[in-house]
């Protein structure tokens, strides 16, 4: 079960919002540590991804999004896990949340006489809130190219990464820490090895 954490924001490794979410979920100092904890949390994530929020939590039951937010990344984490192990993944968790997804696109005008389109969605309940999460994810899932598709080769992470590398050889979710630490483990070991 995952520790409830304060002030510790979730790594934003993933090269995609859907594998954002998914890291919302991650280990420090070898604990499980939920980044989620709270409605505000959620709305803050999203905030953080780059939707624009417009709800007002008072209007929701307390802890509706927070429930909503856990349920659909959890969605989300068991179709990817199930076809990057070659699986058929079942659609249906992912297909309820954008099913409640209502959205419009809006043009507005830009500099110069030029036009440009805005996604927006509605924002009643916390399944319309999440809609732009549960989108991403679908369309992760079937535009995306899965062998780009990647969790950490560090065996103490678990956290997931799309490789946007020009040499599609990314290995770690940052090399700063993950790429730093197993390259340091593996010059000791090299090191060990010749005296």
């Amino acid at each position: 079960m995952p520790t409830p954490v304060n002030l510790v924001e979730s790594p934003k490794v993933g090269d995609h919002p859907a594998l954002d979410v998914l890291n919302t979920v991650f280990l420090l100092d070898g604990v499980i540590v939920d980044s989620l904890q709270t409605d505000q949390d959620a709305l803050q994530w999203l905030a953080a991804a780059g939707w624009r929020i417009e709800h007002d939590l008072a209007r929701s039951k307390p802890g509706a999004l927070l429930r909503s937010a856990r349920s659909l990344r959890e969605a989300i984490r068991k179709i990817i896990e199930t076809r990057k192990a070659g699986k058929r993944a079942d659609p249906a968790p992912l297909n309820a949340f954008l099913a409640q997804s209502q959205s419009h696109l809006k043009l507005s005008s830009a500099q110069k006489g030029t036009f440009h389109l805005e996604r927006h969605w509605q924002q009643r309940t916390p399944e319309e809130i999440l809609a732009p999460i549960a989108e991403a994810a679908a369309e992760l899932l079937a535009t995306g190219d899965f062998n780009l598709v990647r969790r950490c080769e560090d065996s103490e992470c678990i956290l997931w990464f799309y490789d946007r590398t020009r040499s599609h050889h990314r290995r770690w979710c940052s090399m700063a820490t993950c790429g730093n630490r197993n390259k340091v483990a593996a010059f000791r070991h090299r090191h060990q090895s010749t005296t």
